[in-house]
């Protein structure tokens, strides 16, 4: 008789799937790489489907046909009734009888820390904050956006940067080297030549979000305007993480707050240096770290969570993911 199948392990992101099949001891009998997790695009079912290709991959690499718990972390579950609606679909395959679905968050917050109490805030294409406490409380914000009260995402840095130099070209707004850099990149000389070209979509919408590190670039050049922008962003950060934390009453206790994402894992002097002194001045329990564990990791641990798993289990699957 084979080790039976504990967890299936599944981090979905916009861009890319990881999955896992964790056996009872904590040893990772197979993992799978799919493509990106898009529901609001292709629909529940095609996103699921999608999915579904590199569990059956992981499942024929483990032996296995089913497992115990499904621990799924998947992008765009930001509202309990996504969340449902996407542990319905996950259900219907069959793949294991009791199923978890969280928002992707979840699993880079649980990546990062050894037990389950802390705080993670991601800042990639889009910015994000959880937390979690052991006694299974949760804090977390929707996440979507402008209208859910988010700035500072990639996107959203991009658009803040480019509404800066198309001011200080035109006059409207103080000089920053913005208006050189950001139009630059493409190979335009001009803010007006670039907003010309985003316009007609000579460049691809798509490619906008290019003009980040560029915003980072021109900051550490000193540009002040670039600086400030990513003193905002710092603020935004310490703002989430200290929110969440006196949500769940951890601002008391010695925390775990995490940074993930791109933009965060980066390591951006101004930025991580700016969050650091400012968490240390709102919320001085609090450990800053950069995450850089595998999320598909985090989202194994949120299924042992579910299975009171003993430690040494939890840390094989760790040393796995972390060799």
């Amino acid at each position: 008789m084979g080790m039976t199948a504990r967890v299936l392990a599944v981090d979905a992101g916009n861009s890319k799937t990881d999955v896992a099949v964790v056996a009872d001891d904590g040893t990772v009998l197979a993992t799978a790489r799919g493509g990106g997790f898009r529901p609001p695009v292709v629909g529940v079912e095609a996103a699921v489907d999608a999915l579904a290709a590199a569990v059956d991959t992981a499942f024929t690499a483990a032996g296995v046909t089913s497992v115990d718990q499904v621990s799924a972390c998947l992008a765009n579950a930001d509202f309990p009734v996504e969340e449902e609606q996407l542990a319905a679909a996950l259900h219907a395959r069959a793949w294991g009888p009791a199923v978890q679905v969280r928002n992707d968050t979840f699993a880079i917050l649980r990546a990062g820390i050894t037990e389950p109490r802390g705080v993670a805030v991601v800042c990639g294409a889009g910015i994000n904050c959880v937390g979690m406490r052991p006694d299974g409380r949760t804090a977390r914000f929707p996440a979507i956006g402008r209208i859910s009260g988010d700035w500072g995402g990639g996107w959203g840095l991009a658009e803040e940067a480019l509404w800066f130099a198309a001011r200080a070209e035109d006059g409207r707004g103080a000089p920053t080297a913005l208006a050189r850099t950001l139009p630059a990149h493409f190979g335009y000389d001009s803010m007006l030549a670039l907003i010309e070209a985003l316009h007609l979509e000579k460049v691809a919408y798509a490619r906008r979000h290019e003009l980040t590190p560029v915003l980072f670039a021109t900051a550490a050049d000193g540009d002040p305007v670039a600086r400030a922008v990513v003193d905002r962003l710092a603020d935004e950060v310490v703002t989430m993480a200290t929110v969440a934390l006196r949500r769940l009453d951890l601002l008391e206790e010695e925390t775990p707050v995490l940074l993930g994402g791109g933009v965060l894992a980066a390591q951006h002097a101004q930025l991580n240096d700016g969050v650091r002194d400012l968490l240390a001045a709102r919320a001085p329990k609090a450990v800053p770290r950069v995450v850089t564990a595998s999320p598909v990791l985090g989202a194994a641990l949120l299924g042992l969570d579910l299975m009171d798993a003993p430690q040494e289990v939890h840390e094989r699957v760790r040393a796995h993911f972390e060799a």
